[in-house]
């Protein structure tokens, strides 16, 4: 132990510059523990299946692109029926929507609900509140291919 403290003799400086060191990463890291003590998570929706229980496909090979988009549907009114040919989920900000299949399958979603979409199967949306229903919708798609496309009878 002589030994040792000999060796740090005149080092003194540094010693309490490293302990400082310690010390104040100590503190940012209390800091951090603190504020990611406050942070919550909620999960909206997490499945293996589409709304309507159907299961979900594999996912599509190729270059991956995440899109989040913001789509806004007027009061009234109707998308017209559509498929999305990748994995696809949304949380209604705002509004009242009834997603529809052309077999008769609804769910009406309000806002702060999330949604799996339907993958390969015709489905429309009407905004059914008095206002406009705003939903943040996520696809999983693949680069250069469309996420979604017009069901044409």
């Amino acid at each position: 132990m002589r030994k040792l403290l000999r060796g740090l003799k005149g080092h003194g400086q540094w010693l309490f510059f490293i302990g400082g060191l310690l010390g104040v990463a100590a503190v940012a890291a209390d800091d951090t523990l603190a504020a990611m003590e406050s942070i919550t998570t909620e999960v909206l929706i997490k499945s293996d299946a589409s709304w309507n229980g159907r299961p979900l496909p594999p996912y599509s090979l190729g270059d991956p692109e995440i899109s989040v988009v913001r789509v806004t549907i007027p009061s009234g009114s109707a998308l017209p029926m559509h498929i999305h040919p990748f994995a696809t989920a949304g949380v209604l900000l705002q509004g009242r929507l009834e997603v529809r299949t052309p077999q008769g399958e609804t769910l009406e979603v309000n806002p702060g609900d999330g949604v799996i979409e339907l993958v390969n199967q015709p489905h429309g949306g009407a905004s059914i509140g008095t206002e406009d229903a705003v939903i943040l919708v996520v696809y999983a798609g693949i680069k250069g291919q469309a996420v979604t496309q017009l069901v044409r009878d």
